[in-house]
């Protein structure tokens, strides 16, 4: 069977073919870390989560990045709120943090690399160096501006014509562009005090009246990076020109993806992208979770309460490209779901177990269920990850299971043994589903712990306090974790 995808770029679910046969480039639009992430950012950090593990249970290398935006308004807006920090960078470094954690507690596969805008500063200004040189883009009073008409093929993802599109960019910007459509690659100065004015909220007390972002020199002056601008050049210093998979909300289509993709392919003149995947909205009281309406359940909050296993349930329980609502009862459904997966699981575990089960007996129904299961799992991920379906797929097995277990006075332990192994398999590995209990949980723990050190040791790294970040490596190698420092970051295997 051939995955098939459906291309925000072709409107159309075509095969999936990419650039390297052996080889996945994946590149997610990640966090503005202006605030605590919440469920309808774990709704789609799971789907492309699952995504990621469906590549490579199909045998790809994938290699995924996952960019974190910390140079904002909306972060300078938080500056002095609380405990939050007293600059930019310390807000952002803050959230982050929680946003590491937040990750791990819902049992994703590490990306490879999680760049940050204020690391890549260098590359963003050699990028918009380089769209200056070939006419693309130019600069006015220190900014520098993308000029959307040398770009013929503008407005080919959101399918719109460059004649109908509004301006873009804030009032202040307008008189300093050519086209009303142009945006800004690189902002002069520091932020625009208008737009931090208008993410702060009233009803809370700043320790800082005035917070001011951080700011860059670079050959027009000072100032600071674009939004769309650093996903061109983060994507392209850690995968490469052409990726084979661009995923985000679906909100980002226009203007963020659509700039993404002037700017990158202006710059190259190769495809930015193959394939577009856009995850539709997560609602909440029929309007978007999100942070800037208030709108939103925390991920910290919500992973003790209904547990990892339940949400990955609920959140797989419809298709990455279909809008999905959250409600406490359609959580308390996918409870109900998980928990007749764990139970079949066990009782299948526990019965092959048993003395009852032979391996002379033979159960046809439980055995045409397994291949049954298997084949519609498979079918249904190779059509553009439908996780809906999959999930289906493997609460019939459960049914079966229970029957079988149910019926029977002599136990089909080849049976029992591959559904055991196909539980493991597609809804462990493929769907993030934990069903091995404490002795995993304990192993997840143990990579949870380390993480947190490393994540500890580079921020200390980066503070300049290299003799306590390598005082933190010394000791996790005396507690048997082999450490190695690469160019995306230290990697690490448990002795």
């Amino acid at each position: 069977m051939t995955l098939r995808v459906l291309n925000t770029l072709s409107g159309e679910k075509e095969p999936f073919e990419p650039q390297d046969p052996d080889d996945v480039l994946v590149y997610y639009c990640g966090l503005t870390v202006s605030d605590f992430a919440h469920l309808g950012h774990a709704r789609t950090w799971v789907h492309v989560d699952t995504i990621h593990r469906w590549l490579a249970h199909l045998g790809y290398d994938v290699r995924h990045v996952e960019n974190i935006t910390d140079v904002n308004e909306k972060i300078v807006a938080r500056v002095g709120e609380g405990e939050l920090g007293d600059s930019e960078r310390e807000v952002a470094a803050g959230f982050i943090d929680q946003l590491l954690a937040d990750m791990r507690a819902l049992n994703l596969k590490r990306a490879e690399v999680y760049p940050r805008v204020t690391e890549h500063v260098p590359e963003i200004i050699d990028l918009v160096e380089t769209l200056v040189e070939q006419g693309h883009a130019y600069e006015s009073n220190g900014s520098v501006y993308f000029d959307v008409t040398t770009f013929d093929d503008y407005g080919k993802l959101s399918n719109q014509r460059l004649d109908e599109l509004e301006a873009q960019g804030p009032d202040a910007e307008r008189a300093e562009k050519r086209n009303p459509a142009d945006f800004a690659l690189w902002k002069a100065g520091g932020v625009d005090r208008s737009a931090v004015a208008d993410h702060r909220h009233d009803d809370r007390e700043y320790a800082v009246d005035d917070p001011t972002g951080e700011t860059w020199d670079s050959p027009w002056g000072e100032g600071r990076p674009g939004w769309h601008i650093e996903c061109s050049a983060m994507s392209m210093t850690h995968l490469d020109s052409t990726l084979d998979i661009h995923m985000g909300g679906r909100d980002l289509v226009f203007p963020h993806h659509e700039n993404e993709i002037a700017q990158s392919e202006a710059a190259t003149g190769e495809q930015f992208a193959r394939y577009w995947l856009h995850a539709d909205l997560f609602e909440m009281d029929e309007e978007k979770m999100s942070s800037s309406l208030g709108n939103f359940v925390p991920v910290e909050e919500a992973v003790p309460r209904f547990g990892v296993n339940a949400l990955r349930t609920f959140f797989l329980s419809a298709s990455y490209n279909s809008t999905q609502t959250y409600s406490e009862a359609a959580i308390h459904e996918a409870e109900e779901r998980w928990d007749r997966l764990e139970n079949a699981y066990r009782r299948a575990a526990e019965t092959a177990d048993s003395p009852a089960a032979r391996t002379t007996a033979e159960a046809r129904d439980l055995r045409t269920a397994v291949d049954d299961t298997r084949e519609t799992f498979a079918a249904a991920m190779n059509d553009d990850f439908n996780t809906r379906e999959a999930l289906a797929a493997l609460l019939d097995l459960s049914s079966a299971v229970n029957s079988h277990v149910d019926a029977a006075d002599r136990y089909d332990y080849r049976g029992l043994r591959r559904a055991v192994e196909t539980f493991d398999e597609l809804g462990g590995e493929v769907l993030g589903l934990d069903f091995a209990g404490d002795e995993a949980g304990d192993a997840s723990l143990a990579d949870e712990l380390v993480e947190l050190v490393l994540d500890v040791r580079e921020a200390e790294r980066e503070a300049g306090n290299y003799e306590r970040a390598d005082a933190l490596r010394d000791d996790l190698t005396e507690l048997g974790v082999e450490i190695q420092d690469t160019d995306d970051g230290p990697t690490y295997r448990l002795g």
